[in-house]
């Protein structure tokens, strides 16, 4: 397990980190398109993460850029919020930094009984929202949710 020094939380508000093209790269080597979804839906302004309780993050570890998180109104459900275009590099996964993370997106300024949901697309993602206390249900679209009542889920222990 490597040790995380130096943790850092960005939030993205104007532009991309300038070194967001380790995150294409390292989510293309995966298969993963989310990440490129991510670029061009911020470059041509159709998704900034500006609406009200809607945050992007980037996480920094010893100022390199190990990844980022964001959460959005539910386009299916606008009652509920989405965490999406969540990418840790492979180097910095199994340390907790995804954990982090999430928790740090999720104590935004989010209502208490919101509904918090996400599609998590492959196994390990499902492992990884299942162990923070979000339920398997995949209706409306979505692969789990989590009803959000700040302070009493495992992620934040």
């Amino acid at each position: 397990m490597k040790l995380l020094y130096d943790l850092q939380f960005d939030q993205i508000v104007e532009r991309l980190p300038v070194d967001f093209e380790v995150l294409r790269r390292d989510a293309a080597s995966e298969g993963r398109r989310f990440i490129e979804r991510l670029h061009d839906e911020w470059q041509s302004g159709e998704q900034r993460f500006n609406q009200a309780h809607e945050v992007l993050l980037a996480v920094r570890v010893d100022r390199g850029l190990a990844g980022v998180g964001g959460m959005t109104v539910d386009p299916d459900l606008p009652s509920a919020m989405r965490m999406r275009r969540f990418f840790i590099r492979p180097a910095y996964r199994r340390c907790g930094l995804g954990r982090q993370l999430a928790a740090a997106i999720l104590n935004r300024t989010i209502p208490k009984g919101t509904i918090v949901t996400v599609n998590a697309d492959n196994a390990d993602a499902a492992a990884f929202w299942e162990a923070l206390g979000f339920r398997r249900d995949p209706q409306l679209g979505h692969s789990h949710w989590l009803p959000w009542e700040r302070g009493s889920h495992v992620l934040l222990t």
